[in-house]
């Protein structure tokens, strides 16, 4: 009987009755990838070390690069810029301002004081740097009230965040004016206006006409007058002191503080009112003060948003209708009906921690012997407890925040307010809840914050010097205790005469 054909069977008893020469005649041949042979150990381990030295390579060239630009010698190509800005074009560069502080009538190569004498100039190059407003302002005013009492015009250059090759840098990842030019932020003798009270007193020129006039200057290092001074710690009064010997010793007319990590008036110092405050009898009477102002551009911010946050009246024209000759105290007067707060939250969250870990007290000028609001923490608390009233006073939470805001305004301080400004940074929703909240708590007629205020694109950039101002000329002002922005209100309201009462803390 015949079997049926097995394909299977049959190949394998052809397999078992062939010869090996047959076996390899009858399978087919394998086709053979490449990719599917072992490549030789050695092979595999130079690929490795290719990829290795590429990932150095380019970890390399990026940190290499972050490092050049933190240091300002690289800067982000237009198109990277813009795409951080997103909806917004890229910043100002005040461009006329600049210009127009070139054309300062003193920016003259033949000029000279009223007497006739040569004018001696005083170029401060360790300036602060990289700062917020706050810091920056209060170490600007007291290197100008140095150059004024050595008899010294004052070199003024911009407010810098970045001194780089790039005109612009990066906060929060957006695109920021690496530099902008004082007289956009304030006006007055430390920018190069003539001094009212002193007709003899050398004009402040722009740092670009002081490098032209001097480009040989005796330089002064900062540190070796430090340490020259007796007191420890020194005070404003005992480097003032010092450093007016060190310069009258001096007939070189330029004289160029060299650039170092520690300012002539440090932060350190202006953190303690018990060094600070020594010399401000007679700092708040020079024309630093009495004669300083804001910018025209800053001053018709305020104007601009002046029905938003309190109403005008008759008898308080607007800034920008007032003659410049107007001393601060009267430029600036109280604005009736009007409670400023300023709330810190963002970047505060870790600050207000430290602060507690550090047992820091009030800034400088926001303690003023006068002023009713203290830090008392008491010396046997114990770091929880002690961690607990700092956060208090340094990040108060809403309700906290309406609690001082309700107590204050039922005080005598307080009587006719009915407006209140929040000068803040934090989120919009945040906002949103404490407007809420103290909407809740009792009646008001208008609640404005920083957020709210329309400004030009050029004011956009110098939004906390509006706030400053608005600051400076509320009824009452609460804020915090712990910030330089608070401490630079606190200090323009005593320097303008306002009672201690009706200035506040958290």
């Amino acid at each position: 009987m015949q079997q049926d054909y097995n394909p299977r069977r049959s190949r394998s008893s052809s397999f078992h009755s062939s010869t090996d020469a047959d076996v390899d005649d009858y399978l087919l041949p394998r086709a053979r990838s490449p990719l599917s042979e072992k490549r030789p150990p050695y092979t595999r381990r130079r690929h490795i070390r290719y990829v290795l030295l590429a990932l150095l390579v380019l970890v390399t060239a990026v940190l290499a690069w972050t490092w050049l630009f933190f240091q300002g010698r690289v800067g982000l190509a237009e198109p990277i810029l813009r795409a951080l800005a997103k909806e917004s074009d890229l910043p100002p560069l005040y461009a006329e301002y600049h210009q127009l502080e070139l054309s300062l009538p003193q920016h003259n190569l033949n000029s000279s004081t009223s007497d006739g004498q040569q004018v001696k100039y005083l170029w401060i190059a360790n300036h602060i740097r990289g700062n917020g407003w706050g810091n920056a302002m209060q170490d600007l005013l007291l290197n100008a009230y140095l150059a004024y009492r050595a008899g010294r015009s004052f070199v003024f250059n911009n407010y810098t965040w970045s001194e780089g090759v790039s005109d612009y840098s990066l906060y929060n990842f957006k695109p920021i004016p690496s530099r902008i030019p004082l007289t956009a932020l304030i006006k007055g003798p430390i920018v190069g206006a003539p001094f009212a009270a002193d007709s003899s007193a050398p004009r402040a020129v722009v740092k670009d006409f002081w490098d032209l006039v001097c480009p040989n200057t005796t330089v002064i290092q900062n540190v070796d007058v430090l340490y020259s001074i007796e007191t420890d710690p020194t005070t404003t009064s005992s480097t003032l002191k010092r450093w007016l010997e060190v310069l009258d010793a001096i007939e070189d007319p330029c004289v160029e503080v060299a650039q170092d990590p520690r300012q002539i008036f440090d932060i350190w110092l202006l953190q303690d009112a018990s060094r600070l405050l020594d010399e401000w009898p007679a700092f708040s009477q020079s024309p630093m003060l009495t004669e300083f102002g804001w910018s025209p551009l800053v001053e018709l911010a305020f104007d601009m948003n002046r029905e938003m946050f309190a109403p005008s009246s008759v008898f308080q024209p607007y800034l920008s209708s007032t003659p410049d000759s107007m001393n601060s105290a009267e430029r600036y007067s109280l604005v009736p009906g009007l409670m400023a707060v300023h709330i810190r939250r963002g970047d505060f969250v870790r600050h207000c921690r430290r602060i507690a870990d550090w047992r820091a007290k009030f800034f400088g000028y926001n303690d003023f012997p006068s002023f009713p609001d203290k830090l008392a923490i008491p010396e046997d608390a114990s770091q929880e407890t002690s961690a607990e009233l700092y956060r208090t006073h340094c990040f108060p939470e809403i309700p906290e925040i309406v609690q001082k805001i309700e107590g204050v305004r039922r005080s005598e301080a307080g009587q006719g307010i009915e407006n209140i400004y929040i000068m803040t940074n934090g989120p919009s929703s945040w906002t949103a809840d404490l407007k809420n909240a103290l909407r809740s708590s009792s009646e008001w007629n208008r609640i404005t914050s920083s957020r709210d205020i329309l400004v030009n694109h050029e004011q956009e950039y110098v939004k906390q010097a509006v706030d400053i101002l608005i600051g400076q000329r509320a009824q009452v002002f609460i804020g915090n205790g712990f910030s330089s922005m608070t401490g630079q209100v606190s200090m323009l309201r005593v320097a303008n005469g306002f009672a201690p009462n009706r200035t506040r803390f958290w």
